[in-house]
């Protein structure tokens, strides 16, 4: 199990901030991003921040041109043999998401953050249709491990 070094960082003015730490403690975020690293990596620098809207939607559009906030960000700066990566988290999309999708916000935080783990290994679900059943078949590997629904699976 690769060695993980982690800095959880919650934005000064986030919305419903008790709610979003409460849902993202640090040694649930450490477990689950554990789970989701190569174990053929040495060790993992990972910084997770969780943000507002504002902050989400200006970095959406800075790096990516998209100009609305998305639920997670994944900065990849080094891929092995030690993991460094910025995962960005934006707390009202993943708060939306979660009550629309009918499921704890904890277990969607769990998904994103899995999901921005294996961005930063080099996964990618947009290149191809089986590229993206490839990553979604080892998110759901994953968090079944951590006892976590399957997210994809619909009601």
């Amino acid at each position: 199990m690769p060695e993980l070094a982690l800095s959880l960082q919650f934005a000064r003015r986030l919305p419903d901030a008790a709610l979003h730490r409460a849902a993202l403690p640090r040694h649930r975020a450490a477990r689950w991003l554990r789970a989701a690293l190569d174990e053929a990596l040495q060790a993992a620098e990972i910084t997770v921040r969780v943000v507002g809207e504002d902050e989400g939607r200006q970095l959406n559009r800075d790096f990516r041109g998209k100009d609305y906030a998305t639920n997670v960000l994944t900065f990849d700066y080094c891929h092995a043999p030690v993991l460094q990566a910025d995962l960005v988290l934006c707390a009202p999309v993943l708060a939306r998401e979660a009550a629309a999708l009918d499921k704890p916000l904890a277990d969607h935080y769990a998904h994103l953050l899995v999901h921005g783990a294996l961005h930063a290994q080099g996964w990618d679900h947009e290149t191809s249709e089986a590229d993206a059943e490839a990553m979604e078949a080892q998110e759901t590997r994953i968090l079944a491990a951590l006892g976590v629904p399957n997210p994809y699976e619909r009601g």
